[in-house]
């Protein structure tokens, strides 16, 4: 099996690097070697690995950004996803196309479904949910994976910046009225695999951790394990402040709920997610692990 993954610097392409079984050859390329925004460039690196599968990892997640930069965000969502659905059509590659819970609108009181209707919110949405509509005109037997909040001890992201936020300060506060669920990169690795693993999946899945919570509950959770495991000072407190998204206004606009049902990726995979503390609990033990093991080497 041979897998060809765009977006190594990303946190999800590093963990998918990190998981592959031996029975998978697995290349990832950085936009030095694959510029998905050139259709020419993505068809060379697709033929020349020639790979079972594409794994399209690349996307331009700087939501707010993308207010003030919409082409690129176009041009990396959209138009990428496109120039890599054309490129797997021509070399009769499987593709497995990750997106984003920010395609829907957050008026929802229950999990979103696969089948839901989108209704982006602002550019990154919109941008993403372009490259879903471009991908399923190319490929309908494409899969796309949609999920959210993704953390891991790799690169930048939430659970990273609250551990340094909280050492640095004595005072958080952080919005407590967007719901949805933090889900881990080895939990959407392990969703892939299983996906590449089923060659008869097709269509829209949805993935993350099992559970709910706001983004003040995570970070609320990230402090009391981080202390636990001694990885901010015996001494530090910090309080964290539930605030609302009107109390910290940025350019784009989030959905309010956006928690997705995976009911789906169950059935056709038999995977079972856990609760998204408990991964929280693992994923900062490896944290710790890693950095013991820096101060090991150094």
């Amino acid at each position: 099996m041979r897998v060809l993954v765009t977006g190594k610097q990303g946190q999800l392409a590093k963990q998918l690097q990190l998981d592959a079984s031996s029975a998978i050859t697995l290349q990832a390329l950085d936009r030095a070697q694959c510029d998905i925004r050139d259709a020419t460039d993505v068809l060379a690196a697709v033929t020349d690995f020639s790979p079972d599968v594409v794994i399209n990892a690349a996307a331009y997640t700087a939501v707010d950004q993308a207010e003030s930069d919409a082409e690129q965000a176009y041009a990396i969502n959209a138009l990428g996803a496109e120039n890599i659905a054309r490129a797997c059509l021509a070399t009769n590659a499987r593709l497995i196309h990750v997106s984003t819970d920010f395609v829907f609108n957050g008026q929802h009181a229950q999990p979103y479904q696969p089948s839901d209707a989108i209704d982006p919110l602002g550019v990154y949405g919109d941008s993403k949910a372009d490259g879903e509509h471009r991908v399923q005109a190319l490929m309908p037997a494409a899969i796309i994976l949609r999920t959210a909040w993704v953390y891991s001890c790799h690169g930048s992201n939430f659970m990273k910046t609250m551990l340094r936020l909280m050492a640095e300060r004595d005072d958080l506060g952080v919005v407590a009225d967007q719901i949805g669920t933090p889900t881990s990169t080895p939990t959407l690795a392990r969703a892939i695999f299983a996906l590449i693993d089923n060659t008869q999946a097709q269509g829209i899945y949805h993935c993350t951790d099992a559970g709910q919570g706001s983004w003040y509950d995570f970070a609320a959770a990230i402090y009391q394990q981080a202390q636990a495991l001694g990885l901010l000072p015996a001494n530090k407190s910090v309080t964290i402040r539930p605030i609302t998204t009107t109390e910290y206004p940025l350019p784009a606009q989030r959905p309010a709920y956006s928690v997705l049902d995976h009911s789906r990726l169950h059935a056709d995979t038999g995977l079972m997610m856990r609760d998204w503390r408990a991964v929280l609990a693992e994923e900062l033990d490896k944290l710790l692990a890693e950095m013991a093991q820096t101060l090991k080497d150094s």
